[in-house]
Parts: structure tokens; sequence; C-alpha cells
């Protein structure tokens, strides 16, 4: 009697989610199989113009964990990754379709899927249906609730979700309401796959060592104008300097445009300080280990945490208040993200009150405790339907003493929406609450 073979697809769509898939591997995280299979998913709004992660910059030191890599790109051409699912009447044939291209045949198929809340991962998952789920969060947004309702069918083959141990105590919200068990990939192992894609380490930090300013193309998510993130870039440079330092590195996002860094090299010699662009596709993790920079400074780019708790580097932010009270809708998924980085992360700029210290620690940080309860309540205004159990710790949260220093990561509509405190108190007579819902509706229009 024959056994089936089993075959593991690890999808991944950037070069720092197929590094967490290998440290995973690489410690145990997975179980045997007879074949896997990484799926690489080019996921940029131009595929043609944006290499996908397995033409990056040391990939080929990450290709021997995986028996074969294949384009999800290509499976589909000359559909865009970001915008197709299958209709449910085509299911059936590209399922069967799906088995024979891959050479899987009757093979037990484990899944490890990123964002299965939206496609790619989602069409991915409609196509196997039979295949147990493992989702992996390489970032902070495993830190917040699931973004969309997800289909009981695939939601409920969701056993754990993978993420990296970025701010130690603080429990991830992502997908809790199907029971996902977060689990975390060892930092260790983590470190040891950055360390193969990077060139020599740098000894140790030196008092002339450069400060790193991460760039992250918020403009092209529709979070910020082009010209408000150039604004936000030089803010880093002037506030470095005002720090004195004077040897400054510029890592942009690889599909910035290249005036910024022309601007800010220009703004830093203006400074009396000399800036230098990172132009290799490179992660920033391989940069803290090649530089060893004295200070990392971003807006809420999940590499400040890698760096602060993974590197022990000092780490600084800018411009995350700004963004929290204009980040629309409420529910937004950079809304954890920025909380995080805002409740954690010490500002740049001398004097300024850019976010809260929420009960701050002598380092100026926030205790675990008073975390996970701020970041419950965040996921709680961001979606109450999906995980109503964290109301609870929500109105505790908003009750307690430290509501006030965080007040400005809710909007005071969306508690007085959820009626919850520090909202408007609204009347019980239903015609009174259509009118003050009214009001309010009213002025935020006038706001805009």
């Amino acid at each position: 009697m024959s056994t089936r073979r089993t075959t593991q697809i690890f999808c991944a769509s950037t070069l720092y989610g197929a590094v967490t898939i290998a440290a995973a591997l690489d410690s145990g995280g997975f179980g045997p199989a007879d074949r896997r299979i990484l799926l690489v998913t080019n996921n940029a709004a131009v595929p043609e113009t944006t290499p996908p992660l397995d033409r990056a910059e040391g990939f080929e030191r990450l290709r021997g964990r995986f028996d074969s890599v294949l384009s999800w790109n290509e499976t589909i051409s000359p559909l865009h990754p970001g915008g197709w699912t299958p209709r449910a009447s085509d299911l059936p044939l590209l399922q069967r379709h799906l088995r024979r291209i891959w050479d899987l045949g009757d093979d037990r198929v484990e899944l490890a899927l990123e964002s299965i809340q939206v496609t790619p991962a989602l069409a991915i998952a409609q196509l196997l249906p039979d295949a147990p789920i493992t989702v992996y969060a390489d970032g902070l947004m495993s830190y917040g609730p699931t973004r969309n309702k997800i289909d009981p069918l695939i939601g409920g083959r969701v056993d754990r979700l993978l993420h990296l141990d970025l701010v130690p105590g603080l429990a991830p919200l992502l997908l809790g309401e199907f029971g996902a068990v977060p689990e975390a990939v060892p930092t260790e192992a983590f470190l040891t796959c950055v360390a193969e894609l990077a060139g020599p380490a740098a000894t140790a930090a030196s008092e002339d060592g450069p400060v790193l300013l991460l760039g992250q193309y918020l403009a092209a998510l529709d979070l910020l104008t082009v010209a408000e993130e150039e604004a936000l870039h030089l803010r880093m440079v002037r506030g470095a300097v005002a720090r004195g330092h004077r040897r400054l590195v510029f890592k942009p996002h690889p599909t910035a445009p290249d005036t910024w860094s022309k601007a800010l090299a220009r703004e830093a010699a203006a400074l009396g300080a000399e800036l230098t662009v990172e132009d290799r596709p490179v992660l920033a993790e391989v940069l803290y280990r090649e530089l060893r920079p004295v200070l990392v400074v971003g807006c809420f780019s999940t590499a400040l945490l890698t760096a602060r708790t993974f590197y022990g580097l000092p780490v600084a932010r800018v411009g995350t208040r700004g963004l929290l009270e204009r980040l629309s809708p409420f529910q937004n998924s950079n809304r954890i993200p920025l909380t995080v980085v805002d409740a954690v992360v010490p500002p740049l700029e001398a004097g300024d009150d850019d976010g809260a210290d929420c009960g701050a620690e002598d380092d100026g940080t926030i205790a675990t405790g008073r975390l996970n309860d701020l970041v419950a309540a965040v996921g709680f205004a961001m979606q109450p339907k999906i995980r109503p159990e964290l109301r609870e710790s929500a109105v505790r949260h908003l009750s307690g003493p430290f509501a006030e220093r965080t007040r400005h990561h809710f909007t005071r509509r969306r508690l007085t929406v959820l009626n919850l405190p520090g909202g408007i108190p609204l009347p019980r007579h239903p015609r009174v609450r259509r009118l003050a819902r009214r009001a309010l509706r009213l002025r935020k229009a006038l706001k805009r």
C-alpha cells in the first residue's frame, strides 16, 4: 500500500518573508516533507519592471532550503497577482489544473501563506482547498486584528500564526478569531539567515558610526503626498544633525523617486553633514550587521523594531503622531504598526511630543501590560465585529489612568460610535441619537 507524498508550499512576496520562512524551517518550525516548494509572488504595481525576490541579492544562499522555486505570476499570467481571484464556478477545473502543472498529483499539501485575507494568498488557499494553512507574518501587522472577514472555510484551516518576536511580551491579534496559535520564530535563527545574506559584520558600534535613515515610500500607499513624505525625510536629516551626527546613510524604498535622495544629500551638506545613499536592494537588517549604525531613524517601519529588539541598536521615530491623526479609514491595517512604534520608540526631535509615553518606564518605553491593553483597545476599535471579545480590554484601557496619554490613537467619532469611554455620550432616544450621529457626520465633513 503506497503512502501519499507530502508537499509543503511556502508563498512569499518579499525577501524579508523568504528569510522568515528560512528561519522557521531551520528551527524546526515545519514538519518533515517529501518536497518543499517556494512559490514567489511579485505584487508590484508593474511586476515586469520590478525584480522578484528570487532575483534579489543573496537569495541564492537561501535557495537550498527548497526543492524548487515556482512563480505565481507565471502561473496566472497575464493576470496580476493582486487583482485576481478564481470564480466559484471555475474552482474545480482550476484546482485540477494547478495540481497538474505543479506536479502535485494526489500529494498531501501543506500551505504557508502571508496576508491570507487578500490576494494572492486568498486565491492560492481557494485553489488548494484541502491543505492545512500556516500563516506567517513578517512585520508589525501581526499584532493587529485581521483586516477583513475571512470565509470560515479558509480561516478555519489556519492552525497557527508564525511571527517574529519584535516586541517581546506583546500578543499578536491576527487571526485570533479562528483560534490560530501565535508561535514566535526563534530570533537566533532569523539572525543566522540574515548573516547568510550579509557581508562581513562590523566589529562593534563606534561613536563615529553612521545614522541609518529608513525610507518607506508612504506616498505609494496614499498615506502621505510625495511632498509630505519628502518633508518627513528632511525632518530625519535635520533631527539627526541636531543630535550631533555628521555621517548619515539613507536607505530608500526600492521604488521611491531618486529626487528624494538628491534633496536629502543637499540638505545634509547645507547642515555640514555627509549623506550617502544605500542603493543596493538589501534588507535593512543586512545594513545593521554591516554598518552597525549608532542610530536608526524611521517613521513606523518594522525595521525599527528589528533594530531595537534583535540588534540592540538605538532607534528614533519621526511623524507617527501626524499619521495617526490622518489615517483613514480607522480600520486601516497600518494603524497597529503606527501605534506600536509610537508607543515603544522614542522621538527623534528634542521636545517632540509626537507620541505618548503611556506610563513610560525609565527608558521612555511603555510597560508590556499597558501596551497589550492599548493594542487590544485599538484593535477592538478597528474591528469590533471581528474581535468583539476585546471590548473589555478596550474599556479597561480607555477608563484607566493612562487613557489621556494615548487618546491620540483614537478618534472621538470612533469612540462615540462604539460607545466607548472618551466618546460623546449619546441620549437613549432613537431620534436624538440619529440627530447626534448626523451632527458628527456634518462635523467630520466640515473638517475636510
